[in-house]
């Protein structure tokens, strides 16, 4: 069995050494997702199958096992982070009014905002479902207690930076530090979360608790950052979902927070009236787009994410190298690598 996206979506770096736990996530996902008909279950492998990129339970597994888990204890719990990760995507989807992810028509765009909400809801819970199912392989509960404890906060800081986004949004004054609390709220939770509860679940010491935590804290940075860019460097055939989401929702993104800093009173301007609502959204991209060239945003923004991912890489020195830890860091290049 393979996993159910093209190769071309992964880049060989991460597939190749990631294509084990992915193929095993894979399948665990399909077998432990009923098949009975039941509305809420067909909406819910709809929004898990075919699955995504899959990083944040492969980051929980891979954790574990650079701190001596096992595979077979731990797949419940990198299931149910999945949960939640799409859990929240269906909720973003219903706010944001997005009709596309993954290529293909959002929960709400299918199945309605009724259904899309219930079965948000019934991911998210699922998350805890399935960690405490990793006592039926032998795993003691004070592990599962602890994991069960940081993604739920995991899940709540999630929250916390969406609000906080929704705080932001229309306005690119806000500065480049309120943005980067946000999006380790909104982005970096779920990595932070995924890391953490694996080193926990697979015994690790406190310094490799830290060392996974503060890894996925980079990671995380980087990879928003980087999110960022897309709808900047990438069109929607390639990523699978709209890039005027940001635009259209007055996202004041990292790019354009950069491009904000490094332009003068005139482009501020064309800024702010991009993210006010005036234009219509694929002429606001188009404004934006074209400062963030000339300012060299961009590629400032690249740099920094760049940096977050070496910084995140160097947090890995303090395990032991092992195949786990090669994933890790072939996660991190993917991070910054990718159009999707």
């Amino acid at each position: 069995m393979t996993p159910p996206y093209p190769a071309t979506e992964v880049p060989p770096n991460l597939l190749s050494t990631a294509r084990p736990t992915i193929t095993r996530l894979v399948r665990a996902l399909d077998e432990r997702l009923p098949q009975s008909g039941e509305r809420l279950h067909e909406i819910a492998r709809y929004a898990l199958l075919p699955a995504g990129k899959l990083l944040r339970p492969l980051l929980l597994v891979e954790s574990a096992r650079a701190v001596g888990g096992d595979y077979d204890e731990i797949i419940p719990a990198a299931l149910g982070v999945e949960y939640l990760h799409a859990g929240s995507l269906v909720h973003d989807d219903v706010i944001d009014g997005d009709v596309l992810r993954r290529g293909r028509p959002t929960v709400v765009a299918r199945y309605g905002v009724e259904d899309a909400v219930v079965t948000g809801d019934a991911l998210i819970m699922g998350m805890f479902a399935a960690v405490t199912d990793c006592a039926d392989h032998g795993l003691p509960a004070d592990r599962l207690v602890d994991a069960v404890r940081v993604l739920a906060r995991a899940g709540v800081d999630l929250c916390r930076g969406q609000a906080m986004e929704a705080e932001l949004r229309g306005d690119p004054r806000c500065g480049l530090d309120p943005y980067l609390t946000m999006i380790a709220l909104k982005t970096g939770a779920l990595f932070r979360g995924a890391c953490q509860a694996g080193a926990v679940l697979g015994g690790g010491s406190p310094a490799e608790q830290r060392a996974l935590t503060e890894f996925a804290e980079h990671l995380g940075l980087a990879f928003q950052m980087h999110d960022d860019l897309l709808p900047h460097t990438s069109d929607a055939g390639t990523t699978g979902k709209s890039g005027l989401s940001d635009i259209a929702n007055g996202r004041p993104t990292f790019p354009v927070l950069m491009g904000y800093a490094m332009t003068g009173p005139a482009g501020r301007d064309a800024l702010e009236t991009a993210l006010d609502g005036t234009l219509p959204a694929p002429e606001a991209l188009a404004v934006v787009r074209e400062l963030l060239e000339s300012t060299g945003a961009l590629d400032a923004a690249r740099e920094r994410a760049r940096a977050e991912v070496l910084r995140a890489k160097e947090c890995l020195t303090v395990l032991d190298d092992s195949p786990s830890t090669t994933v890790l860091a072939a996660v991190a290049d993917f991070s910054i690598d990718r159009e999707l």
